[in-house]
């Protein structure tokens, strides 16, 4: 049989990570952002499936088998848990009609069973075993001992819960060829039913699949008779679903001053117990334990009543029926199952697991982005309470990086921060490419009726110095020299549409540097500018034309010059280095910035900030042309009032010979 009692349904997880909140076993393993149950360290509490509002966890059923198998062959009792007056509330006295109209033969309460183990619960406390007692009918309890705390195995009362106690007597007096189902409102019984009490127990429904049952046969409860549950009749052991309910059954002193009895209810207070225990800090000679907050909050307890109200159900139920029991007859099979053996053993299941090094953790810790106490934030998000348990968790693979929201949240932004640059990159390049092709068309058109006007303005020029007449020389020499413009307008539009060809040739980029550098000095204009080459003493040899790169950076370092041109400080710095197999030329001036609008514009033919007639707005452009035919990158950084760092990136080796 299917031992996996809690699953995850995939498609239902939304990554909320409350099931691992609540999780007080740590049995959940986050896997893609899906958390999956761990079914070797489940103690199947169903806390997880209590607090999924995705509906994103699946409980192990047995309604199809009980429906189909079990209850057709008119050997099948039911035996419901004292917590039902919580579920069904009004129409509780009419359960035992529903159940039998459903098809069981017998309907049993199993406070009974909770009856026949109390006097083996004061026996133990009674013992002169001076070791904590602890009580073991919550099978929660017992798992999470069992696979969490081995050292308080003996700890444990040996005696079998009220389910297994009911089911030994039922099977003993009316023979083991009957079927017994347990409703209640415990997850963790289905697990008990299995491990336990295999071949007592022959089905587990909660009272949400019961209910489930009744709406598949018609039945109504509202519509049914009041009637009484089959012998045998319980007494106190009804109280078993409320803290303190298994000493009042014993008739353990509960007195709160009481300091050798401690009653504990509630997921975080039983761990603090356990530990406290584990730890020798407490010396109590008993310690009842419920999971839950008492049974009538069990994960399927089916019931929209807050806890006094479920509470004040019980209650009333209880003193509904002790008036009527016939005590001598409850004593009286009490007495019958003297010889009737509910008795246990515990068995160690270890699923700790050794937490990782000091350094490890903060290993995970700054991968996730906490260097200092600062970035522990401790909010809780990833489902641990704290940062450090959450990199434990990391280490031991039950956690992934991203459930850390500070940490996913950096991570979003950055990739969206890349995704934008990504995206205007790609615009930008889509638009270069379209102007490009523009332009190298409009070249064409335009190179042919400039040779034609260069040639007949070149003869007319010839024939006006023949006949020594200044005036017309004058006139068409300026029309010779126009048009000459125009076709290095074109030549340059050319070479920005990808259209020239590379003359490769090894190129040593430090002497390239110094000679545009020595051209650019004695010019008067830029006269006042500090040129800083920083020379690391290491060559920079790359593969490329020299000619075309001189280009490049001619209009870069001319730009930058230019743009000091009205400020105070002017210092223009070159740096060159290697960065992996590429080296980077990086060209910085403190100039005038370039407005933050116009990023997307640099590199965009016919675009220029500066004054009228003095530049064409190609200068970038044709760089950015050259630099991509050698399958380089070249970008830049700039504030206004501050300055601009050109970067160029070119590979060592260029894999191209006289590409066009």
């Amino acid at each position: 049989m299917d031992k996996s009692i809690v699953t995850t349904i995939r498609d239902n997880c939304k990554r909320c990570y409350s099931c691992i909140r609540e999780c007080p076993a740590k049995a959940i393993k986050v896997i893609n952002g899906q958390a999956a149950v761990i079914q070797e360290r489940c103690i199947a509490c169903g806390h997880c499936v209590k607090v999924c509002s995705q509906h994103g966890k699946y409980v192990l059923s047995d309604k199809d088998r009980v429906y189909n198998d079990l209850l057709p062959n008119n050997k099948t009792i039911a035996i419901i848990a004292p917590s039902f007056a919580a579920s069904f509330g009004d129409y509780s006295d009419k359960v035992p009609a529903a159940l039998r109209a459903l098809g069981f033969v017998q309907a049993v309460e199993t406070a009974f069973g909770a009856d026949l183990v109390s006097s083996l619960y004061l026996e133990e406390f009674q013992s002169e075993n001076r070791t904590t007692i602890i009580s073991s009918s919550c099978p929660a309890v017992v798992s999470y001992i069992e696979k969490y705390q081995k050292d308080l195995v003996p700890n444990l009362a040996k005696v079998v819960s009220p389910m297994i106690a009911i089911g030994r007597y039922l099977k003993s007096t009316l023979g083991s060829d009957i079927n017994i189902v347990f409703i209640g409102p415990c997850i963790a019984k289905k697990k008990e039913a299995l491990e336990v009490g295999n071949g007592l127990i022959d089905g587990v429904l909660t009272f949400a699949e019961i209910k489930d049952l009744f709406v598949l046969k018609n039945i109504s409860l509202h519509n049914l008779p009041v009637e009484e549950f089959d012998p045998p009749h319980a007494y106190l052991g009804r109280s078993y679903p409320l803290a303190g309910g298994l000493l009042k059954t014993a008739n353990i002193s509960g007195d709160i001053l009481e300091k050798e009895i401690i009653v504990v209810e509630g997921k975080k207070q039983v761990i603090e117990i356990i530990d406290e225990i584990a730890n020798s800090h407490i010396n109590a000679k008993f310690v009842d334990i419920l999971f839950c907050e008492g049974c009538i909050s069990g994960p399927a307890i089916d019931s929209d009543l807050n806890y006094y109200s479920r509470r004040e159900k019980v209650i009333k139920h209880i003193e509904h029926k002790i008036h009527s029991l016939d005590k001598q007859v409850w004593k009286s099979n009490l007495y019958n199952c003297r010889n009737l053996d509910l008795s246990r053993t515990f068995e160690e299941n270890s699923q700790r697991i050794p937490n990782p090094s000091e350094e490890r953790i903060k290993e995970i810790l700054e991968e996730t982005n906490k260097y200092s106490p600062k970035d522990i934030l401790d909010c809780g998000a990833c489902g641990y309470s704290t940062c450090r348990e959450f990199a434990v968790a990391v280490s031991k693979e039950f956690a992934e990086r991203e459930m850390c929201l500070p940490y996913l949240i950096d991570k979003l932004g950055k990739a969206y921060n890349d995704l934008k640059n990504t995206q205007e990159q790609l615009q930008s390049a889509e638009k270069l490419a379209s102007i490009g092709q523009l332009a190298a068309g409009v070249a064409h058109e335009i190179n042919n009726p400039l040779g034609t006007i260069l040639l007949y303005s070149s003869m007319l020029k010839q024939e006006a110095d023949e006949l020594d007449n200044e005036q017309y020389s004058e006139d068409l020499s300026l029309i010779v020299e126009e048009t000459n413009r125009c076709k290095n307008i074109v030549a340059n539009l050319l070479n920005f549409a990808r259209q020239g060809k590379l003359n490769i040739s090894e190129v040593n980029v430090g002497p390239l540097i110094h000679k545009i550098l020595r051209q650019l000095k004695v010019n008067p204009n830029y006269k006042n500018i500090t040129f800083n080459f920083e020379k690391n003493g290491q060559e920079c040899i790359i593969y490329g034309d020299a000619d075309q790169l001189q280009q490049v950076l001619l209009n870069i370092i001319g730009n930058a010059c230019e743009a000091m041109e009205d400020c105070e400080e002017k210092i223009l710095s070159i740096n060159k280095y290697f960065e992996e197999d590429d080296v980077i030329i990086e060209i910085t001036d403190t100039g005038s910035g370039i407005e933050k609008e116009n990023f997307n514009k640099v590199f965009t033919p016919f675009f220029t900030t500066k004054k009228m007639g003095k530049g064409t707005g190609l200068g970038l452009a044709i760089a950015y042309g050259i630099i991509k035919m050698h399958k380089g990158h070249i970008t830049f950084t700039s504030e206004v009032g501050k300055g601009t760092k050109f970067k160029v990136k070119l590979p060592k080796n260029l894999s191209l010979t006289n590409n066009n």
